[in-house]
C-alpha cells in the first residue's frame, strides 16, 4: 500500500526505527518491533545506517520483515549522495522483490571519509530518478527551521517545492521542540503551492546528551521551556526520561488540535517510551 493514501482518511501514526550497530545481532530490531506491534501504526519506516555511510541491506531486510512478517506498511530510506545511478538500480530492484512500496528519497548525510558520487547531489535528483525508474510511492524530507545548509527560508521552500514537483508524494519533518516552527513552515508551504501530506516528526528526548547531538547535526532551536526541563532533570535519569516523554505528548496534543496531517515519532528503538506516548494520545488520534 502506498503510505500517501492513509492520510485520505485518518490522522496518520508513523514510527521511524533503524538497525542495529554492526557490532550488534540483527535480532536485536525485531526484538524491538515485537514491543511496537501493540501501537498499530499506520506504517514503519527504517533508516538506512549512521551518517549513510554504506549501502546497508540491513534496511531493506527489516523493511521487508515489517511489511511481510508483521503486517505493517514499511518505508525504506534511500540517501542517495554516496550511491551511483546502478547502485540505485539494483536497490529499487531489491525493494519491488521483497514487496516494498514505499521510499524515503534522501540527499543523505555528506561522509567525511568518503568521496560524493555526483549522480545525485539533491534530493530532488533521486526523486526524479526514481519517479522514472519505478512505481513507488516516494517520501521526502522538509525542515520546519529549515535546512542547516540553506541560506534562507525562502529558499529552503523553493527546494522543497523543486521535490514535491518531481515527484514527492509526502513529506516528513526533521524533529522540532517548538510547533510555532512547524505552523509557520505550514503557511509557507501552503502559499508555495505544496499540496502533499506533511507529518510533523516529533522526537523524545531522554538525556542531554541526545539533545546535543541533535543540536549538533540538525541545527534545531530549542525553546525556553525546553531548556529549563532539561537543566532541571538532567542529573535524574528517569526524571528527564519522564519529563521528555510528556514534552512530546504535550507538542502531539496541540499538533492534532491544530490540524496535523500525521505524526512521525523517531522511537530511538525504546518501545517502553514510544508505549508511553501512544497511551498518552491514541484516543485524540481516532477522533
Amino acid at each position: 500500500m502506498r503510505t500517501s493514501e492513509i492520510f485520505k482518511n485518518k490522522t496518520v501514526l508513523s514510527l521511524e526505527v533503524f538497525p542495529p550497530r554492526r557490532t550488534a545481532s540483527i535480532d536485536t530490531i525485531y526484538n524491538t518491533l515485537d514491543q511496537l506491534q501493540g501501537l498499530n501504526p499506520d506504517f514503519i519506516s527504517v533508516t538506512y545506517g549512521a551518517g549513510g555511510s554504506a549501502t546497508n541491506t540491513a534496511t531493506l531486510e527489516i523493511a521487508s520483515a515489517i511489511k511481510n512478517h508483521y503486517g505493517v506498511e514499511s518505508v525504506a530510506h534511500l540517501p542517495g549522495i554516496h550511491l551511483s545511478k546502478d547502485e540505485v538500480l539494483n536497490m529499487l530492484a531489491a525493494f519491488k522483490e521483497a514487496g516494498v512500496e514505499n521510499i524515503l528519497a534522501l540527499r543523505g548525510d555528506v561522509n567525511p571519509d568518503l568521496v560524493p558520487k555526483q549522480d545525485f547531489r539533491y534530493a530532488s535528483d533521486l526523486v526524479s530518478f526514481i519517479k522514472a525508474n519505478g512505481d513507488f510511492n516516494i517520501i521526502g524530507a522538509c525542515y520546519p527551521e529549515g535546512h542547516n545548509e540553506c541560506p534562507s527560508l525562502v529558499d529552503d521552500i523553493h527546494n522543497l517545492k523543486i521535490k514535491v514537483d518531481a515527484g514527492t508524494d509526502q513529506l516528513i519533518t526533521q524533529l522540532f521542540f517548538d510547533n510555532s516552527y512547524f505552523y509557520s513552515f505550514r503557511e509557507r508551504a501552503c502559499i508555495a503551492g505544496i499540496n502533499v501530506p506533511i507529518e510533523a516528526g516529533i522526537m523524545p528526548v531522554v538525556n542531554k546528551k541526545q539533545i546535543e547531538r541533535m543540536v549538533s547535526l540538525c541545527g534545531v532551536k530549542l525553546p525556553e521551556k525546553f531548556v529549563t526541563m532539561m537543566e532541571r532533570y538532567e542529573n535524574n535519569p528517569v526524571a528527564m526520561r519522564d519529563a521528555g516523554i510528556a514534552y512530546a505528548v504535550d507538542q502531539i496534543v496541540d499538533l492534532i488540535a491544530h490540524g496535523v496531517d500525521g505524526i512521525h515519532l523517531y522511537t530511538m528503538n525504546n518501545p517502553y517510551i514510544a508505549h508511553k506516548i501512544y497511551e498518552a494520545v491514541s484516543t485524540l488520534l481516532a477522533a
